[in-house]
């Protein structure tokens, strides 16, 4: 099996598209497609199904990717150890994170990195979880900082390191003016005629959340779906909704007028992971030691 036709399937999963792909990898989409179809015969069956959006993967594919991943893993793994072993210093350092937590703990990490290593390329990007494993195990990213809220599926990490940096409890958060504001606990029950703020359908803190009411036997009413903390505090400053809120979107302060309250009978919390190959260099294991740091702070 040719390891370049491996890594036009892997990169056009990542994509999403052959076009996609393509500008990625500066060839024409024609180049990919040829190489796409020595790879079926190659393997003997159809790895991708063509479709108007882009392309979706078969069964086939999806095994093939997730081996293929891991196989660009190794062989960048073996270019930096021989790098390493010729003397050469790492060049490039690459993450991948959520939104609150590239706000929250990033950018202390990237600044002491840049004081410390002031020849190494960052690069940042961001990824709604569970987004990222793929990328992490083909080495396009050197570690991933994601998480997991309650009754959320928790992708397989094969070949991969997962730990836990964080237990990120979620807080009730209200208007100040609302009339709950005073109230110490809170019920679900309490809250069911509540405008709430939560993401989209699917999104994980919406899974959760869903879930929750579920098992309680009330009925919510999503008013306002964003995934963004930044816009649901806004909204929440502004005497509009009710939300659940990670308490480290609110380690810098709660906004004026707004109040965080328990969420009487249960005690919900999102799980904070960092993520990375196996035999990480050292530069990826001191970025782990400042996220560390950070948590611990």
């Amino acid at each position: 099996m040719d390891s370049g036709r491996l890594r036009v399937l892997v990169e056009v999963a990542h994509a999403g598209s052959i076009a996609a792909a393509a500008q990625r990898m500066s060839f024409t989409p024609s180049a990919l497609s040829q190489q796409l179809a020595k790879l079926e015969r190659e393997v003997g069956g159809q790895l991708l199904e063509r479709r108007a959006d882009g392309v979706r993967l078969t069964r086939a594919g999806r095994v093939l990717v997730e081996h293929g991943e891991r196989v660009l893993g190794e062989l960048r793994d073996a270019e930096d150890a021989v790098r390493a072993a010729l003397g050469a210093h790492p060049q490039r350092l690459s993450i991948g994170t959520f939104a609150s937590a590239g706000r929250i703990f990033v950018p202390g990490v990237l600044a002491t990195l840049r004081r410390t290593h002031p020849t190494v390329e960052l690069s940042l990007l961001d990824l709604e979880p569970p987004a990222g494993y793929g990328l992490v195990a083909a080495r396009e990213l050197d570690l991933l900082i994601t998480h997991r809220y309650p009754g959320v599926f928790l992708p397989g990490a094969r070949g991969l390191r997962r730990s836990r940096l964080l237990t990120d409890p979620l807080r009730l958060v209200l208007p100040a003016a609302h009339p709950l504001a005073q109230t110490r606990r809170v019920t679900l029950a309490d809250l069911t005629g509540e405008e709430w703020i939560c993401g989209q359908r699917g999104v994980p803190n919406r899974v959760f959340l869903d879930g929750l009411a579920d098992q309680a036997g009330v009925r919510l009413h999503f008013a306002y779906e964003t995934h963004d903390y930044v816009v649901t505090l806004s909204l929440l400053a502004a005497g509009v909704g009710v939300a659940l809120v990670p308490d480290s979107v609110l380690w810098s302060g709660l906004p004026a007028g707004v109040v965080a309250r328990e969420l009487a009978g249960v005690h919900p919390a999102r799980e904070i992971y960092v993520v990375h190959r196996r035999r990480p260099p050292e530069l990826v294991a001191e970025v782990v030691r400042l996220l560390r740091n950070a948590a611990a702070g």
